[in-house]
């Protein structure tokens, strides 16, 4: 269930114990899979509870029933890569968490993180084609350009 946007591939990496995981939109194949779609509705929740983070399905490509357009936008490239650091490192000292991205990053995943960072109280930093995102208690540097 690979998306292509504008001919590439979208991917996310991150770098957890000097080893690189990547990440494209609708991957299935990393051995953590099961536990990042687990803690990724665990987070998702309490975004949604504390700040009422709710899905933007407009940044859906596809042509799917609304049901589908949620479930497109769980499995982003960035949310995976996340919930990877979330389930191996267990947040324990984490201040910071850093991920790459090959294209930009969709509204729906750049509210998600901004929700996050506020949330947990970590700062992210995504790296994307144009410009470094730096998510930190509830705000982007980009001033959600």
């Amino acid at each position: 269930m690979n998306c292509r946007t504008l001919g590439e591939l979208e991917l996310d990496e991150v770098e957890i114990d000097k080893e690189i995981h990547i990440f494209y939109n609708g991957d299935d194949l990393h051995p953590f899979i099961k536990k990042i779609h687990q803690v990724l509705k665990e987070i998702e929740k309490k975004v949604k509870e504390e700040i009422g983070y709710i899905h933007n399905v407009n940044f859906v490509l596809q042509d799917v029933e609304e049901e589908s357009k949620v479930e497109s936008l769980r499995v982003h490239s960035e949310k995976l890569a996340i919930g990877l650091v979330l389930v191996r490192s267990r947040l324990e000292g984490e201040k910071m968490i850093r991920t790459f991205k090959n294209l930009r990053v969709c509204g729906d995943c750049h509210t998600f993180i901004k929700g996050l960072s506020k949330v947990l109280k970590i700062v992210f930093v995504v790296r994307n084609a144009n410009r470094f995102h730096r998510f930190e208690n509830g705000l982007c540097s980009c001033g959600d350009y």
